[in-house]
């Protein structure tokens, strides 16, 4: 009879960090900058298809780094509870907060109970009707969350691309230094990110309803300009 192959819990949730942590770290990060007016999402993606950035509802959006298949489930399970939640009771009970609590109950369970875990990293931010409504919950492979303030920067080299960002973050910048902040964080000193080679997105309050907006290559291109 064979002895079961046994390996100490430690080990094994180690284990699964150090794999999850490599798959996240094989793709390009992103960040979130809040801003005067509301929040601004950039990241390093070149596709014009596959998309890291994404409306949930209508002050909330979702950014997600890693494996795009596992990310992109997430954010269809994100809108399905949102909508329900919004049609059940009321579209102002859907809350960036309890949506994160979902996300992170559902990579915990996944990361303790599955063999393998997701290779993902994920943000919920939200905006509110003033500035100290704003909300970002940066959600990780294993089910942690944090609340992040000013600025939140997923994906690999996230160290070194926060503590660029946060030499460069300021409380009063407008949508144009949060993007020049975000885009100088992302490239570092050594290279240069144009429009092709960004993604980009604003929560803005001041459009009222629906506060999600994707940016075009000539918006990109204005904003870093001016």
């Amino acid at each position: 009879m064979n002895m079961p192959f046994y390996v100490a819990p430690e080990q094994l949730m180690k284990d699964r960090a150090d794999f999850a942590q490599k798959g996240i770290a094989r793709g390009r990060s992103m960040a979130a900058v809040e801003f005067a007016d509301g929040i601004m999402l950039c990241a390093e993606n070149p596709s014009r298809n596959l998309r890291k950035i994404s409306e949930i509802y209508d002050r909330i959006a979702f950014a997600g780094v890693g494996r795009y298949n596992e990310y992109d489930q997430l954010r269809i399970a994100g809108i399905r509870h949102a909508d329900m939640k919004g049609f059940t009771y009321s579209r102002d009970d859907v809350d960036a907060q309890a949506l994160a609590n979902q996300y992170a109950q559902m990579l915990g369970s996944i990361f303790t109970h599955e063999t393998k875990p997701l290779e993902v990293e994920i943000l919920v931010a939200a905006v509110g009707y003033e500035r100290d409504g704003d909300r970002m919950f940066h959600i990780r492979y294993d089910g942690s969350v944090s609340d992040e303030d000013g600025f939140a920067v997923l994906g690999g080299e996230a160290e070194a691309i926060r503590g660029r960002l946060g030499e460069a973050y300021a409380d009063s910048m407008d949508a144009s230094a949060a993007l020049k902040a975000a885009v100088g964080a992302l490239a570092g000193t050594e290279r240069t990110l144009g429009s092709d080679e960004l993604e980009v997105a604003v929560l803005d309050r001041a459009d009222g309803g629906r506060c999600f907006r994707r940016l075009e290559n000539g918006d990109i291109t204005e904003l870093l300009g001016s």
